[in-house]
């Protein structure tokens, strides 16, 4: 059967959840690296929608600029896209109202509600969905030989840090920290953390296996 050339790419990724046969669960998402800018929004507009550049470009300046205005007044703004308000942070542990003050809120970024329309169009007359051509994301993390490879080669100095870990194994940043982790934990760990400075220094306290 010849592969599937259309529809949404997608990338396989294992989660932190386990199935009955004790491996990852993995969830999809887009894969990563197919996006669309501004600059092609423009240019697609001004060949296939009469929309001159210049006039493009500046009513999204526009948008932007009384968005954000009114953003930092409090409001909730809506848009052919979806409505974004403020979001706040209350610092601190409060349960009586009266202790509240200006002082205590913080700002925490932009709260986006996209429009029904949106929502809906963007999953009409979709072409399906294909697999990419690349390996399960961060798979390799249940591979012990795999890791125990990419460990040795991460030891320089006598420890291993995060960013280096993440070269010779291949995971994301949150998936090598967390794999790093697991070594300092248990009644027999392999590896203890020190701060130095800014960066983790994993140390192991057990001798490395040989090859």
């Amino acid at each position: 059967m010849p592969r599937k050339t259309n529809g949404i790419e997608i990338e396989i990724h294992p989660g932190p959840r386990k199935g009955e046969d004790g491996k990852p669960l993995l969830y999809v998402r887009p894969a990563k690296g197919h996006k669309k800018t501004v600059a092609d929004m423009e240019l697609f507009c001004a060949k296939y929608r009469g929309l001159s550049r210049s006039e493009f470009i500046r009513v999204f300046e526009l948008a932007l600029e009384v968005t954000t205005m009114w953003l930092k007044d409090g409001y909730r703004v809506e848009t052919p896209f979806g409505s974004f308000a403020p979001k706040l942070k209350l610092m601190g542990e409060h349960t009586d109202p009266k202790t509240i003050r200006g002082k205590d809120v913080r700002y925490a970024g932009v709260d986006f509600k996209p429009c029904r329309r949106l929502v809906k169009e963007a999953g009409n007359g979709r072409e399906g969905f294909r697999k990419g051509n690349g390996p399960v994301g961060n798979s390799q993390m249940h591979d012990p030989q795999a890791m125990e490879a990419a460990l040795r080669r991460s030891m320089g100095n006598g420890f291993v840090t995060i960013p280096v870990f993440m070269i010779f194994s291949g995971l994301k940043r949150d998936s090598a920290r967390r794999y790093l982790d697991s070594l300092c934990r248990g009644n027999n760990p392999r590896f203890k953390k020190v701060l130095c400075g800014r960066l983790w220094h994993y140390i192991p306290v057990q001798p490395m296996p040989k090859e």
